[in-house]
């Protein structure tokens, strides 16, 4: 399967970014903008988000996180991760503040995710968003696209 299949249905949402100061960070960020400087919020409860990192619980991988909604549509996310282990904090410690993931929104997350991994993908970390409202899974796609694909999909209500 190639990959352009695999997105075809999917919408380009999101690029993400790890680093070591959030607020230092999202400020130079909103100045080059010339953007408000977004809230932090955090990645949630584990009661709520249920974070795997490669297939176990991670009841402690949390980071802090600042979203800029682009005119474009698209979404620039920065993430300040915590200490435990987790998708961020490993990002941050073998290659430092830089792009971590590109994100897309998708209907039905298990569906993609198993095309992903035909495609020789592997899961690394998913979970819910803290709110709740839909659910995230990270996935390694460095030998194709040199940063981890992020599939989003928004439960029904």
């Amino acid at each position: 399967m190639e990959i352009t299949k695999i997105f075809d249905s999917a919408k380009f949402a999101q690029v993400g970014y790890v680093v070591n100061d959030i607020e230092k960070t999202k400020a130079a960020y909103a100045a080059i903008l010339g953007v408000e400087n977004p809230p932090i919020c955090t990645g949630g409860e584990y009661e709520v988000t249920q974070t795997k990192v490669f297939g176990q619980p991670a009841p402690e991988a949390d980071c802090k996180m600042a979203f800029f909604n682009l005119p474009s549509g698209v979404q620039f996310e920065l993430i300040e991760p915590n200490e435990t282990p987790s998708v961020w904090r490993d990002h941050l410690n073998k290659y430092g503040e830089g792009i971590h993931h590109i994100a897309f929104t998708v209907d039905n997350a298990d569906e993609t995710v198993a095309k992903c991994l035909e495609l020789g993908m592997k899961v690394e970390q998913e979970g819910n968003y803290g709110d709740n409202s839909g659910r995230y899974v990270y996935l390694d796609a460095y030998d194709l696209l040199k940063c981890r694909v992020e599939l989003l999909e928004s439960f029904k209500k």
